[in-house]
């Protein structure tokens, strides 16, 4: 898994956040979530990108076997859409442009709102 961060909601704290791969490069962002066989509770991805676009963070659920719930992040670190990513969809596109796209698990959709500041901090041991 790529290195690990933790995005806290400034605007409700959630008790248990969930711990998620930080994917800045190419192909950690190509291979994604797909090919796996499930997605724990308190795992996913944060998928980076170098600038805020709704091409570039848009996402497809090809060879993903199950459902995530999908937040797009802007650069100011706002939450700017949500969304249930149905397996094997085609595509989602965010409503507004965004940098960073979090697919965590589909039960955490409570999780975080449009509109909610987020923070991102590497795990402490």
């Amino acid at each position: 898994m790529p290195n690990p961060i933790i995005v806290y909601n400034l605007n409700k704290p959630i008790t248990e956040p969930a711990i998620v791969g930080y994917c800045d490069s190419f192909l950690n962002k190509l291979r994604g979530l797909m090919f796996r066989a499930r997605l724990d509770l308190n795992e996913g991805l944060l998928l980076v990108e170098k600038r805020n676009s709704r091409l570039d963070t848009s996402i497809h659920m090809f060879f993903v076997p199950f459902d995530l719930a999908v937040f797009w992040i802007n650069s100011e670190m706002t939450v700017v859409d949500k969304v249930i990513a149905k397996s094997w969809k085609p595509a989602y596109f965010p409503k507004t442009d965004a940098q960073y796209t979090l697919e965590i698990h589909p039960d955490r959709w409570g999780d975080y709102e449009i509109g909610d500041k987020v923070e991102f901090k590497i795990p402490t041991a």
